[in-house]
């Protein structure tokens, strides 16, 4: 049994009268790939910034190796948690490796010399060249934003990744390439990922557990038990033709079929 890194307990969040989740809970343990998917205005970006402490949720409580999220030292979750999200938030006024230098400069004690040597590793690790570290996030394809919002996420070697809508405006090209560098990067470093999208590609290319949020709940299961689940919005969900042809792909991806 892999260990648990990140529990939501009883989480509710409510706007107003509106509840967006009542009562969830959930257990990610270390390493695996957490997809979390649901219709719009179900609830996904708000159960991701619940989980890094952006939001306070009306009751329940989130815990990172079993530490209340608000208890956490601002250091100590820059640490802990790298965050991606959907539209990169790149600083327009810095150079790609000044945006990636920016946590280390915050968080660490690290040289100059030490931080620049760091910020190009993480630009190669997300598969950027390094002439891509003098430009402005302006000069950058949509592909590219990505790959430097997420070695900006990379900096501090955070034991959680997580993105939001990560292909989200990509082409079909960009969006596989992206899809196979967070497998890799799980893989070859044993990150945890935990990712807000709408791209069944996504999800059955690298996800080990899905989280559908229905109904103000959640649901969460390994992609076949799901593909077995009888809810009528989750066979909605899952076996349309657009997911028909996601699995197909991820069959073909993975050598099965």
């Amino acid at each position: 049994m892999k260990e648990t890194i990140l529990s939501v307990k009883n989480l509710t969040n409510r706007f107003g009268k509106q509840i967006v989740h009542d009562d969830i809970s959930i257990d990610i343990a270390r390493g695996e790939i957490i997809g979390i998917v649901g219709g719009s205005g179900s609830g996904k970006s708000v159960l991701l910034k619940t989980m890094i402490g952006l939001h306070h949720p009306n009751s329940g409580k989130v815990c990172i190796m079993g530490k209340l999220i608000h208890d956490i030292t601002p250091s100590e979750s820059a640490s802990m948690l790298g965050v991606l999200f959907q539209e990169g938030a790149l600083f327009s006024s810095l150079s790609v490796l000044q945006n990636i230098m920016l946590p280390l400069r915050e968080h660490t004690k690290l040289t100059d010399d030490q931080q620049v040597m760091l910020a190009q590793f993480k630009l190669a690790l997300v598969g950027m060249p390094p002439e891509s570290a003098a430009k402005r996030p302006a000069e950058l394809s949509g592909g590219m934003t990505k790959r430097a919002a997420l070695a900006r996420a990379l900096s501090l070697d955070p034991m959680i990744l997580f993105l939001d809508e990560p292909t989200s405006g990509l082409d079909p090209i960009n969006a596989n390439g992206f899809d196979e560098l967070i497998a890799n990067l799980n893989k070859s470093l044993g990150i945890t990922v935990v990712m807000a999208t709408h791209d069944l590609d996504t999800l059955f290319a690298v996800c080990d557990r899905v989280a559908i949020l229905i109904d103000k709940k959640i649901i969460i299961d390994t992609l076949p038990h799901l593909l077995e689940n009888h809810n009528k919005e989750i066979k909605e969900f899952l076996h349309g033709s657009r997911a028909k042809g996601a699995a197909v792909a991820a069959r073909s991806i993975h050598g099965n079929g």
